[in-house]
C-alpha cells in the first residue's frame, strides 16, 4: 500500500488525510483520526486504518507538517534544519485542528507517543467525541527520573547539541527506545522506517503550550501502555492517567504485558486494536 498516494476503489481504503468528495448522498460513519508519534510518519498506522475500516469506521491519519513523505526520501532531506527542524508542537497541534474542523463530526481520536500527547491536547479543545492514547508522551510537568526514559529521550533533549538541527537515531538508540525485543531482519525492517526527528517538538512538550486541565475532561478517555516501554514507561503512563482522577468523565487504563514502544507496529499489533475496538462499543461510541 502506498502511504502517501492512492486511489479510492469500491473497497475501503485508508484515508491518510486527503478529503474525498462525493455527489452520492451516504450516511456519516464514526470517524477515527489517528496521529502518529515522532521518528515515524503516518506509515506506522498501515495495519490499523483497514482495521477500523472493516469495523465500520471511516479512518484518517494525517502526517506532521514535513513529513507527508517516504522514510526514503525524509532520510535524504536529512538534516533538514528549515523543515522539519523548525517544526514546533503548536504547528503539530494548528495541522490536526484544521483537519479536524472540515469534518462534519467530532472524529475519535488516537495517538501513539508524542502523537498521543497531540490527542490529549485536542480533546481538551473539544476536537474530539473521545480518545486513546497509547503510550503518551507526558504533559507539562508530569515526568519519570527512571534511568530509561532519560536515555531514551536524551538525544533529542541534549542542551549542548543544535536545538535546530534533526536527530535522526542510530540503530542501537532506536533499538533500546523502541524495539529491544527484535534482532536480525526484524530489527532492520523496523528501523527503516524510522525518520529523522526535529527536536522543538519534544522540548516544547515541557512548556505551557502542553498543560493539560485534568479536571475539565468531558469525554471518555482510555489510556494504552506496554510494560516493558522504556522511552515512556508504563509507570509514566499510570502517572499521567491518574491525573484525570477528579474528570467528570470516564479515563480508563490498560497495560500490555511484555509490550514495548513499537507495540502499534509490533506482531500482535491487532490484539490492541480488538481491545479498542470493544472500548470504543462499551462506551457506545459506534
Amino acid at each position: 500500500m502506498n502511504i502517501n498516494y492512492f486511489v479510492r476503489t469500491k473497497k475501503f481504503q485508508p484515508n491518510f488525510g486527503y478529503k474525498i468528495k462525493t455527489t452520492e448522498m451516504t450516511a456519516i460513519r464514526p470517524q477515527i483520526v489517528f496521529v502518529h508519534g515522532m521518528f515515524v510518519t503516518n506509515k506506522c498506522w498501515k495495519n490499523w486504518l483497514p482495521y477500523f475500516e472493516g469495523k465500520g469506521y471511516e479512518c484518517f491519519a494525517p502526517a506532521w507538517p514535513y513529513k507527508n513523505d517516504s522514510p526514503e526520501n525524509l532520510l535524504k532531506r536529512h538534516p533538514d534544519y528549515k523543515g522539519e527542524g523548525n517544526v514546533h508542537l503548536k504547528d503539530v497541534i494548528t495541522s490536526f485542528e484544521k483537519f479536524i474542523i472540515e469534518l462534519p463530526q467530532p472524529p475519535i481520536l488516537i495517538g501513539h507517543s508524542m502523537g498521543a500527547l497531540v490527542v490529549q491536547l485536542l480533546l481538551q479543545k473539544g476536537l474530539g467525541s473521545c480518545a486513546v492514547v497509547i503510550d503518551s508522551a507526558p504533559p507539562q510537568g508530569v515526568l519519570s527520573l527512571e534511568f530509561s526514559f532519560l536515555k531514551a529521550n536524551w538525544p533529542v533533549l541534549n542542551p549542548f547539541m543544535s536545538k535546530y538541527k534533526p536527530c535522526l537515531w542510530t540503530e542501537d538508540q532506536f533499538c533500546f527506545a523502541f524495539a529491544d525485543h527484535l534482532s536480525g531482519q526484524e530489527l532492520l525492517n523496523a528501523f527503516n522506517d524510522i525518520v529523522p526527528q526535529g527536536k522543538l517538538v519534544p522540548r516544547d512538550s515541557l512548556k505551557k503550550i502542553a498543560k493539560i486541565n485534568y479536571s475539565k475532561k468531558q469525554q471518555p478517555l482510555l489510556f494504552i501502555a506496554g510494560e516493558k516501554d522504556k522511552i515512556i514507561p508504563a509507570s509514566l503512563n499510570q502517572t499521567n492517567w491518574s491525573k484525570y482522577r477528579k474528570a467528570p468523565s470516564k479515563t480508563d487504563y490498560k497495560v500490555f504485558t511484555g509490550r514495548r514502544h513499537n507495540l502499534i507496529m509490533d506482531k500482535g499489533w491487532d490484539e490492541i486494536a480488538e481491545f479498542i475496538s470493544n472500548w470504543l462499543g462499551e462506551n457506545r461510541i459506534i
